[in-house]
């Protein structure tokens, strides 16, 4: 099977989209439409037609494009079931445990609310590429706007049963914001102070941090370190449970 091909854009002021292309079918999608201009110029500088828009979750930086692309290209929309009647826009409706085909690859839906309630991450395993939206962020996760921090406990640890060499597709360029306030938190953690070095030179650059990879994340992201020894003695929570930790986390994280 040929490789499938990614191409990741900037939009707004710290949004990512991605499309995927299957070069052997000339399939090509997208991960969600904030913006259908960007999205369309993508399309234009890489050459691709599109297909499919594949849609996380119905924030409207993640959606506010979706009719005009919709109509410039055509394309069926796929997205979770529980958003169809606000976003009006959806083709077909998908769940956790589902799958479909971007070309001749397998696409695995993966339910994982917290964020908001309809929130869905689509996997591609022979690609070893899972793409996020607002759950996962490289050192960080998502805010509970809708989920509560059980709810994204238990979604993030859907996504650390991935395997490890898995490249990660986030939404937002949060990374250097995120990685600081893991620093606060897990101050002791070397692989993070080196991490941080790379990070903060990509974007004195404006260069992206995004994809990462799961490893990176377990080795680094605070909210899947809930039990480690090191942030457990820095937050004085070692008997906690591992919920405990990362709702003391994620209060704090949203206080940073």
């Amino acid at each position: 099977m040929a490789a499938i091909q990614f191409h990741q854009f900037p939009y707004m002021s710290d949004n990512y989209g991605v499309l995927l292309h299957d070069a052997e079918t000339a399939t090509t999608a997208c991960i969600d439409c904030g913006d259908a201009d960007a999205v369309i110029a993508a399309l234009e500088s890489t050459g691709w037609k599109l297909d499919h828009i594949l849609i996380t979750h119905h924030h409207a930086d993640h959606t506010g494009g979706l009719d005009a692309l919709k109509l410039a290209t055509g394309a069926t929309v796929i997205g979770p079931g529980n958003s169809a009647s606000q976003l009006g826009g959806i083709d077909k409706t998908v769940t956790d445990g589902e799958t479909f085909k971007i070309g001749n690859h397998q696409v695995n839906v993966l339910h994982t609310p917290g964020h908001t309630l309809d929130m869905l991450n689509y996997y591609l395993p022979e690609a070893g590429v899972v793409f996020t939206g607002d759950t996962l962020f490289a050192m960080g996760c998502g805010r509970l706007f809708e989920g509560d921090a059980e709810t994204m406990f238990n979604s993030l640890a859907k996504l650390r049963q991935l395997p490890a060499e898995t490249v990660i597709y986030c939404s937002h360029e949060y990374t250097e914001t995120n990685g600081s306030f893991a620093e606060g938190v897990d101050p002791a953690n070397v692989e993070l102070k080196t991490r941080m070095k790379n990070v903060r030179s990509l974007r004195a650059t404006d260069q992206p941090t995004i994809p990462t990879t799961l490893s990176e994340e377990l080795a680094t992201n605070p909210f899947l370190r809930a039990n480690d020894g090191g942030i457990r003695q820095h937050l004085g929570m070692e008997s906690a449970s591992d919920l405990e930790v990362f709702t003391e986390l994620r209060k704090r994280r949203d206080n940073h």
